[in-house]
């Protein structure tokens, strides 16, 4: 492989990067929703279903493009929802613990996460 052809990767993945970053506060934005829409007390198993989607595609997506910690975080969310959503009789008191763990992931993520990969890997780039 020539340094010409890691140069082009590296431009295409920092271009993905850019492209992840740029379209985060839509994604955490939905989640958000998502979440807004959420009734403890009777949870819809359509929208923990949709919930469940996108914090599994964010967490896949935010670990691929260096966002490890956000990538964790959503993960961790996704994990959690999945026990909750296992048993026939979730207290309300847990399902608000998990929408306000939500709610701060959303907040802290619209915050302004930061890419936590080594950028040396990116001294190629022209």
């Amino acid at each position: 492989m020539t340094a010409s052809v890691d140069a082009d990767f590296f431009v295409r993945l920092t271009q993905a990067n850019e492209g992840f970053r740029a379209g985060l506060p839509a994604t955490l934005g939905r989640l958000r929703q998502a979440g807004a829409g959420f009734n403890p007390a009777a949870p819809a198993p359509q929208l923990a279903s949709e919930l469940q989607s996108l914090l599994h595609t964010l967490a896949g997506a935010a670990v691929t493009f260096g966002f490890r910690e956000l990538g964790q975080g959503a993960r961790a969310l996704e994990q959690r929802l999945r026990v909750l959503t296992a048993f026939e009789l979730v207290g309300e008191d847990d399902w608000q613990a998990w929408l306000s763990s939500l709610d701060e992931f959303v907040r802290a993520g619209l915050a302004g996460p930061t890419p936590a990969y080594h950028s040396a890997a990116f001294s190629l780039l022209p």
